[in-house]
């Protein structure tokens, strides 16, 4: 049996984690901790988690949790992943992974000194039409991968009090949404590209409101990432890719249990299809399960969370942020 503990009172981990957890024989969520202990305990309580925790260093001295599902902030992923990992923990940590390359890259490092998993909780990445985008290239149904434009869009109004506009913390369209964006891109061609090009709109917290990009890979193929967090945003998580033989295009990557299309070109024949799957957090859990038990990779650890926060800090240089998170 595989127990987690969740690092973070956090929204999002009902959906991400508990659900999933309940779902299966062979997890249990064990315990949850927050910076307080009503806080903890309240949400321990409204989500049937049997042990609460006012801070975190408890949650990481269990004896009984395996697993720690990191849901804080960006800000906090580097150093509390570390002091979990630290403490014999393997880490399921929310995206995006770090502040920076440099925090991404001491984080392996400490996983592989303790001798743990680091994974980046892509979920996405796991569901089948995720499994399809890093098949692409390898299938050469299209020809050689010329272009592509991936795009993650949603409406979330400006909120100063909020960690999804606060730079700090690690809000922004970019950290927040277009994460994935450069992280589809990166997995679909297997190679990481060059920042060309960026420019972005600021809320008045000083994070990207919206943020558009052009990268270049070594192969020559050339890719535009865009993100937006402006109100009227239509939600959108949607990917294009452009060969010498064809093209795909796949609408809802993100959260593709919830409908999604993929449409393909080739010549004069276009076809439109869907792929059967459970809900992505289902599909990552799965995965993380059996990787723990058998020791086999995952996709989104090792150099993949380094690789990403390359491209996203090289957007941020280019669009002329100044951040340092070294």
């Amino acid at each position: 049996m595989l127990t987690i503990g969740i690092l973070g009172a956090a929204r999002i981990a009902p959906q991400s984690i508990i659900r999933p957890a309940a779902r299966r024989d062979d997890v249990i969520i064990g315990a949850v901790a927050s910076r307080s202990a009503n806080g903890a305990r309240t949400y321990a309580e409204a989500h049937a988690v049997p042990t609460s925790y006012g801070d975190y260093p408890s949650l990481l001295a269990d004896p009984d949790v395996d697993l720690v599902y990191n849901a804080l902030p960006p800000s906090s992923h580097a150093e509390w992943s570390i002091l979990a990992l630290e403490a014999g923990k393997d880490v399921l940590c929310e995206k995006p992974f770090a502040m920076s390359a440099a925090e991404a890259t001491r984080m392996t490092h400490a996983a592989a000194a303790n001798g743990r998993r680091l994974i980046e909780a892509f979920h996405d990445r796991y569901h089948p039409v995720g499994m399809l985008v890093s098949q692409l290239r390898s299938t050469s149904r299209i020809g050689e991968i010329v272009r592509m434009q991936a795009r993650f869009a949603a409406t979330i109004p400006y909120d100063p009090s909020s960690i999804r506009h606060d730079p700090a913390v690690g809000g922004g369209a970019l950290m927040d949404l277009g994460c994935y964006a450069v992280h589809w891109v990166r997995t679909l061609m297997g190679e990481e590209p060059t920042v060309e090009t960026a420019s972005a709109e600021r809320n008045p917290l000083g994070a990207d409101d919206s943020i558009d990009a052009s990268l270049v890979f070594p192969s020559g193929a050339t890719a535009v990432v865009s993100a937006s967090m402006t109100p009227g945003s239509p939600t959108a998580s949607t990917l294009e890719v452009t060969g010498t033989a064809g093209m795909v295009s796949i609408d809802n990557l993100v959260f593709a249990h919830r409908g999604h299309s993929i449409r393909e070109t080739i010549g004069a024949i276009t076809r439109t299809s869907t792929l059967a799957g459970d809900e992505t957090y289902d599909h990552q859990l799965a995965a993380v399960v059996t990787a723990l038990a058998s020791g086999a990779p995952l996709p989104t650890e090792g150099a993949d969370p380094i690789g990403n926060m390359t491209v996203i800090d090289a957007i941020y240089r280019a669009a002329g942020f100044e951040r340092s998170y070294d």
